[in-house]
Parts: C-alpha cells; sequence; structure tokens
C-alpha cells in the first residue's frame, strides 16, 4: 500500500482524536466545576432553574429554589456554578451598568429619551369646561367623518341580493 490510499484514514483518525480530546477537556472541566461547589452559591441546573446550593454530597446536590423550598438533584444536572454578582443580577433583578470603553452602558433605552419632552395627553377631560372648550374649538373645524349626501346616494344606490331561501331554511340535507 502507498502513503497516498492510507493518507484519508490518517487524516480521519488524526480529526477524531483531537475531537474526542476536546470533548474530554470539557467533560473534565465540568466535573471539576462541580466539585468545587460550595453550600451558599447560586448555579444554574441544565433544564435552566437558578437556585442556591445548600448542601454537597457525593451524587447529589441540595438546592434551595424558593425560601424554605429545597430539592436535591443530581450533580450531573448542574449546568453552570454562578458568580454572586451574575446570581444576584438575574434572581434579584439587581441592576448594574456595564462600562464599555470607558462609558457606562444602562442595560435599557431611558437614556436614549430626553426628558424634557412634553407629553402628550391622550386621556378623558376630566371637567366639563375643557370638554366644552374643546367643542367650541371644533364647531369650525368640519368634520371628517360627517356623512355627506354623495354617501347617502351611494348606500341608497347599493342593491343587496336577496336569498332564494325563505328565512330559517337551510341547505343541508
Amino acid at each position: 500500500m502507498s502513503l497516498v490510499t492510507l493518507l484519508p484514514f490518517i487524516v480521519l483518525i488524526g480529526a477524531m482524536f483531537l475531537m474526542t480530546r476536546s470533548a474530554k477537556k470539557k467533560q473534565q472541566a465540568a466535573v471539576q466545576m462541580r466539585n468545587e461547589m460550595q453550600p451558599g452559591t447560586g448555579v444554574r441546573t441544565i433544564g435552566g432553574m437558578y437556585a442556591t446550593v445548600k448542601e454537597v454530597h457525593d451524587d447529589t446536590v441540595l438546592l434551595e429554589v424558593a425560601p424554605a423550598v429545597h430539592a436535591v438533584y443530581a450533580k450531573n444536572a448542574i449546568g453552570a456554578v454562578l458568580t454572586d454578582e451574575e446570581y444576584n443580577r438575574i434572581v434579584h433583578g439587581d441592576e448594574e451598568e456595564f462600562e464599555v470603553d470607558g462609558h457606562v452602558v444602562p442595560d435599557d433605552a431611558s437614556s436614549l429619551v430626553d426628558d424634557d419632552v412634553s407629553k402628550i395627553d391622550l386621556g378623558k377631560k376630566d371637567s366639563p369646561e375643557d370638554a366644552e372648550a374643546e367643542t367650541e374649538a371644533d364647531v369650525d373645524a368640519p368634520k371628517a367623518d360627517a356623512p355627506t349626501a354623495d354617501a347617502d346616494a351611494e348606500k341608497e344606490s347599493v342593491v343587496e341580493p336577496k336569498d332564494a331561501k325563505a328565512d330559517g331554511e337551510s341547505g343541508a340535507k
């Protein structure tokens, strides 16, 4: 056999070796992370639930999912051990502003709007004087939705076809 015919097999075996090696490294990092869990740390399960570690055993972990609500999980079910800041931000909603290139970046769009902009009042008028003032201003202006003679003529010219069946009769057999 020549080297040219063996080259594809050698490349294939090398690629498989590299893939399994990186997978083993990830697996070892996950096992190390789970073994370093301590009571009081925040975790995220592989199902996406956030909880606090209460007790760590050989293969299981006791998690507090809500105040005075405890659940036993397998260690393999822990997807990530979170830092205190990250856990508090996610679970308790603690607001943090992030700094990017020396600029503070808020996590909402409130800073993009001017605070001096006057707001438009879309509510009902509270007093009768306000309602009268509005109707006096509208008297001079023609109403766009008022019916005209042309609209009435159009309504009369449209004839709806009558159904051949009498009321109450159906076409079902």
